[in-house]
């Protein structure tokens, strides 16, 4: 790279055509879309040292450090397969992203309906699962499939494939079943697997507070789009991970009214930030549950 001259900048700014502009008003689209989908995420850092970089390879051809633009130059040449490597986990999360259900809104009615209902009932009995497992202090760990396939994590347990029930989910979960340590997968409202493997979360923001199924849980819930479930063994509060940001203190009404709000309306109300360390903590009431949210 060249040292940076204000005359081609100059020259470059004043022939521009519609065709240039279009161009910088994409690249700037890109780049707020990638900087939403990091901001909240581990990469979040990541990026922030990759500018560094870039901004001393700009500034060393602005003052004209032939040397540092020289290194700075080539570095990124070699770099841009380790930033593929590093930055893989949220690559392949925007991507699935990417690929999501744009589109379910053209399926048909009538087919919309048998859905809407099927995903009714569902919803109640897993409500009413998970609040009679918090009572008794069960721990659970339910994951609901979304537009993010999960076959990989499915195929970790034992293939199940029975309809939705209360009583099925709380003989699973029970504590001398063999299934009862792994996790459930949802599939199209019918129970696909249980006793499955998930991958723990590894931010270190998350207390100390919570276990490994708390941790599990919303580590799924950082690789997909998938809504966890958690209920914990110990205190028997009733937990849900989404997008890696956990809620936590749910009853069944409560439960309920989300479940449906996520997969009903698709809406994104009340989200709350993922648990960080307990002096960054507090609690608040709000609509029948604990809320512990970041300040």
């Amino acid at each position: 790279m060249g040292v940076f001259s204000w005359e081609a900048f100059r020259y470059q700014l004043l022939n521009m055509n519609i065709l240039d502009v279009i161009d910088i008003v994409l690249i700037a689209i890109m780049m707020y879309f990638v900087y939403a989908f990091i901001r909240d995420r581990r990469a979040g850092k990541l990026a922030v040292g990759v500018g560094v970089l870039i901004a001393i390879m700009l500034v060393g051809s602005l003052i004209g450090l032939r040397a540092v633009s020289f290194i700075m130059t080539n570095l990124f040449q070699v770099g841009f397969v380790a930033l593929v490597i590093v930055f893989q986990p949220e690559l392949r999360a925007a991507l699935e992203k990417m690929g999501g259900d744009r589109f379910k809104n053209f399926i048909p009615s009538a087919e919309n309906k048998d859905h809407n209902d099927r995903t009714a009932v569902s919803i109640r009995e897993i409500s009413t699962a998970a609040a009679q497992l918090g009572r008794s202090r069960t721990g659970a760990l339910i994951v609901i499939e979304r537009t993010t396939k999960l076959g990989d994590i499915t195929n970790s347990g034992v293939t199940v494939n029975a309809d939705i029930s209360s009583f099925m989910l709380r003989n699973i979960f029970y504590e001398g079943a063999p299934l009862h340590d792994g996790a459930v997968i949802i599939r199209d409202w019918r129970i696909a697997s249980a006793g499955c493997f998930l991958p723990l979360s590894s931010n270190e923001a998350i207390i100390k507070d919570l276990g490994t199924r708390h941790r599990a849980g919303i580590g799924i819930s950082e690789e997909s789009d998938a809504v966890v479930i958690i209920v914990s063994e110990e205190t028997g509060t009733i937990s849900v991970a989404m997008n890696g940001q956990l809620k936590r203190g749910f009853t069944h009404n409560s439960l309920k009214k989300e479940l449906e709000a996520r997969f009903h309306t698709e809406g994104d109300k009340g989200v709350q930030k993922i648990f960080t360390h307990k002096k960054d903590r507090h609690v608040s009431k709000k609509g029948g549950r604990r809320e512990w949210k970041t300040k």
